[in-house]
């Protein structure tokens, strides 16, 4: 049964807006600009325009006269994007999932600030050192075509049967936040890393192949192009407003129960950010009350501030998908230190 929400996903294709900003870093010209740079995993901004992105920023700029500009991609691209800008730095505010956030941590790309409402974030669900902390909160998971696939295959072996054959794909682990989820869940589903690059390895006989954003399949899920591919609730569910045959579900090892674990969108102020002032205020502002309260019932996910308690009817039906599936908590320390070889298994198992 949901009690609150832990640490990821990523709406539409990556979207790279020009961004014209000053070279260096902090200087007096640059932080006088009305204007914040955000790097994000997709998944909160809507295609239509109706996401919660969509709603926080234009009340943001509506209250501070500071425009928003937007740069959208996976988790890992986001994050290497931004350590290849180190000397020359473009980006004020840095939202991805675990363990990409840690990893943007550990790398340097993120200076200490604690936004206003941080006090009410769950302790796991942001960082000891004050480097980052949740602004929604979310849980991995999968989807299915409910038109073509009424019945969600239930578990990962059924997943290895010949009707998913170039019809079930999932992003890629250690590009993609949902992607590396995948691998995380694996790993905890089979016991450990030996057992889920086996079962990884059966699997890509009926994969389609690498995607570098899981958003991406989601409309492929929906005209039944893929019977099955992976995502994460808060960004499917929103989906799921335009792309009707979309069903989310979790997997279990046959046997055991469905499981899941907390991906929450993790946002953290850039190290040397050229705005590092208005990049303060918009963390501020995506924490506060009005925009948290908004989290469900625009977003489709969960609010990051336990005092938030959202009895909107997305909120009751985001308790009703997530109720009855155990939720685990993935060891983010190993993860982060051992990302690296994980992917490696993984392209070894699945020649990828």
């Amino acid at each position: 049964m949901l009690t609150h929400a832990k640490p990821v996903a990523a709406v539409t294709g990556a979207l790279a807006l020009a961004v014209s900003l000053t070279a260096c870093g902090g200087s007096s010209a640059a932080s006088d600009e009305k204007v914040v740079t955000v790097y994000s995993a997709d998944g909160l901004k809507g295609e239509k325009g109706d996401g919660w992105y969509d709603k926080v920023f234009a009340d943001f700029e509506k209250e501070t006269g500071i425009k928003v500009k937007y740069v959208e991609g996976g988790s890992g691209e986001m994050v290497q994007r931004a350590l290849r800008e180190k000397s020359n730095t473009q980006a004020d505010v840095i939202v991805t999932l675990p363990p990409f956030i840690q990893q943007a941590g550990s790398k340097g790309l993120l200076q200490k600030y604690t936004p206003k409402g941080a006090d009410q974030v769950d302790g796991a669900d942001k960082a000891a050192d004050g480097s980052w902390t949740s602004v929604v909160n979310n849980y991995f998971g999968f989807i299915h075509n409910k038109k073509e696939l009424p019945e969600a295959p239930g578990t990962w072996e059924a997943l290895l049967d010949a009707k998913f054959e170039n019809r079930l794909q999932y992003s890629t682990p250690g590009v993609a936040g949902d992607g590396t989820a995948v691998l995380i869940k694996a790993m905890h589903d089979f016991g450990g890393q030996a057992p889920a690059m086996e079962y990884l390895k059966k699997l890509q006989a009926n994969n389609v192949g690498p995607s570098s954003s899981t958003s991406k399949l989601a409309p492929k899920v929906d005209k039944g192009e893929l019977l099955v591919a992976n995502g994460d609730v808060q960004m499917n569910f929103a989906q799921a407003r335009s792309m009707p045959n979309l069903a989310i579900w979790f997997p279990a090892k046959e046997g055991g129960k469905p499981t899941t674990f907390a991906l929450p969108y993790a946002a953290g102020l850039v190290d040397k950010a050229p705005h590092t002032e208005n990049g303060r205020k918009l963390l501020d502002f995506m924490l506060s009350e009005g925009a948290q309260r908004e989290v469900s019932a625009v977003g489709g996910g969960f609010p990051a501030r336990k005092d938030i308690k959202a009895t909107d009817a997305n909120a009751i039906e985001l308790a009703r998908i997530i109720d009855g599936v155990e939720i685990f908590e993935p060891d983010w320390a190993d993860i982060d230190a051992n990302l690296s070889s994980y992917v490696d298994a993984w392209k070894s198992a699945t020649g990828s």
